[in-house]
């Protein structure tokens, strides 16, 4: 049986009903279809780089957005300045230290007593492009199914960065292979890019401290190493829906080297791990955890079998041909280019080639073994942030 049927089977939890009963009802003279209104926020710490391109992906949605929030984190470029430059708002955090989650905190502090029932919030990267279709389907998505909670994007990587950019890509269209196959039902709210409706976030804060972990009165838990995998599980601990449909694209900033890959999926590896031992078995947590026994489970397969075949190999003095296993082999390679197929050539040809995928697979779970290691000694996780050249644009 696997843990999304157990998941389901489980009681279904009446926490955001009871939240939501403190709130003022709506007011019944309002159309049950009403448009609602989106204020986009963006967290930005030294994103004058970035920051043009994401506002200008804005600019050509097809619904445009209500409200243009970009919080600029203890900046010291240019990000202020361009954010009203090209026409939006600008809100600077005030002595924060807690990253991103803290600067939303303090944002949402001032947004969230002013909305209403029709109000959705749009967080975002500040170095992700929306597709031009993405408010337009997730509002419509909200608008439609008065349950549904958050619509989250699916994102895809940005063109460059040579090989390593390469194998982010074909990962990230397999990831948006998965999405698709499970019809839109999310696994986790990306961060590069969500849309919530803004009485789920105040139902978030409220339960903060109670039924979830977090400081009460915080929409995000800044204890947290990776914020949207957080509010992922706080949002289903209290019983809500969420969507990511296919047309709500996104495309986002890559790693460029090794050393910052490695920093960015320790940092979700990690996080993911800690948000799960902070939350323990429950309904809403029971498939996170089968999904690190899987990842676990494929370390050690992937692994094992790699070490085999290089025994095998320099055991026997000959080539033997197994026609059943080539045929089996040729299967998953076909599988890979296929999954790959959207990323173009290059990433068609790097499928085909199979051992350096097989190599980056080995490489993230490097990356899951460390994290395991890091956590039992105690070791401190750290935030990584890309740095671009000056001046570029």
């Amino acid at each position: 049986m696997s843990f999304e049927v157990i998941a389901s089977l489980m009681s279904i939890s009446p926490r955001r009903a009871r939240l939501s009963a403190l709130r003022a009802t709506i007011d019944i003279s309002h159309p049950r279809r009403r448009r609602v209104r989106v204020t986009v926020l963006i967290p930005a710490h030294n994103e004058e780089y970035s920051l043009p391109t994401t506002l200008a992906a804005l600019g050509r949605q097809t619904r445009p957005p209500d409200r243009v929030i970009v919080i600029a984190d203890n900046c010291t470029d240019a990000t202020v300045t361009i954010a009203r430059d090209m026409g939006h708002e600008a809100f600077e955090t005030h002595e924060n230290a807690h990253k991103k989650g803290g600067a939303l905190n303090q944002a949402l502090r001032l947004i969230l007593p002013l909305t209403d029932a029709f109000d959705v919030v749009l967080v975002m990267d500040a170095d992700t492009s929306l597709g031009p279709r993405f408010i337009e389907v997730a509002a419509a998505n909200l608008e439609r199914d008065p349950e549904l909670a958050a619509v989250g994007g699916v994102f895809f990587g940005e063109p460059g960065h040579g090989l390593i950019g390469q194998f982010q890509r074909n990962e990230y269209a397999r990831y948006s292979l998965q999405i698709r196959a499970r019809r839109g039902r999310v696994f986790v709210l990306t961060g590069t890019a969500t849309m919530f409706r803004a009485s789920a976030l105040m139902d978030v804060a409220g339960a903060r401290g109670v039924y979830i972990p977090g400081e009460p009165g915080q929409v995000y838990d800044t204890a947290a190493l990776t914020e949207d995998n957080e509010l992922t599980l706080a949002l289903k601990s209290l019983g809500a829906t969420m969507m990511s449909p296919s047309e709500c694209t996104v495309v986002t900033e890559l790693m460029p080297a090794w050393r910052n890959l490695w920093r960015q999926r320790q940092r979700w590896q990690r996080g993911a791990l800690e948000n799960l031992a902070a939350y323990g078995m429950t309904r809403a947590t029971i498939r996170y955890w089968g999904q690190q026994l899987g990842i676990g489970y494929g370390t050690v397969a992937l692994n094992l079998a790699l070490v085999l075949m290089l025994i095998t190999a320099l055991s026997v003095d000959r080539w033997i041909w197994f026609p059943f296993w080539m045929a089996v082999g040729s299967v998953f390679l076909l599988e890979r280019v296929i999954t790959a197929w959207r990323t173009g050539w290059r990433g068609r040809i790097l499928s085909a080639l199979l051992l350096p995928e097989l190599l980056y697979d080995v490489y993230l779970q490097v990356v899951f073994v460390s994290c395991l290691w890091d956590i039992s000694l105690g070791r401190k996780a750290e935030w990584g942030h890309v740095t671009h050249p000056a001046g570029s644009s």
